[in-house]
């Protein structure tokens, strides 16, 4: 198990390293901007928007998104603490585009916040707004990486927390 874990290390920071050696200026800014859709006080508002509209349907989503927020926070914030893992080590002249919110990597709160939102919402909207939606939600988890603060499978990590926890969010809120 120890073998495959580092093995799982090298890649994961071998695919980081890749995607940090190719910033752009451009990028950087865009970056910067589509990682703050998956701050709390951004993913938060949204839902307590979605709880306190008078559309039935809207809220229903909201109060899926609320449960599965709620309850991958948790998670990710059990996985953080008994996990540990340091926070990325880029190469020699990369920095960090941001401060990182605290000192361990795994998993991504940011990539599982985004999703657990976007997806409940998704489910209400045209197929191509939906598609633009979720593919702006998973732009949050692969930002993370770009700017030096996840590796991409912690990015992987907080997304499945999202599927599991909106799954568990349909079964009991029905």
């Amino acid at each position: 198990m120890t073998v495959l874990l580092a093995t799982l290390g090298r890649h994961d920071e071998r695919f980081l390293h890749a995607l940090v050696l190719r910033r752009a200026p451009w990028l950087d800014l865009l970056m910067r901007a589509v990682t703050r859709l998956g701050d709390a006080s951004f993913v938060i508002a949204v839902t307590a928007a979605g709880l306190l509209t008078t559309d039935l349907h809207l809220q229903s989503a909201a109060q899926l998104a609320a449960f599965a927020l709620i309850t991958s926070h948790l998670l990710v914030q059990v996985l953080k603490r008994s996990v540990t893992r340091a926070r990325p080590r880029l190469p020699i002249g990369v920095a960090s585009l941001i401060h990182a919110p605290d000192r361990f990597s795994f998993p991504s709160g940011h990539a599982a916040a985004s999703l657990c939102v976007a997806l409940p919402v998704a489910n209400l909207l045209p197929t191509s707004v939906a598609a633009a939606l979720i593919i702006l939600a998973c732009l949050v988890g692969i930002s993370r990486c770009y700017l030096g603060v996840h590796y991409p499978g912690d990015v992987l990590a907080g997304w499945a927390l999202a599927l599991g926890s909106l799954a568990a969010g349909s079964t009991l809120l029905r």
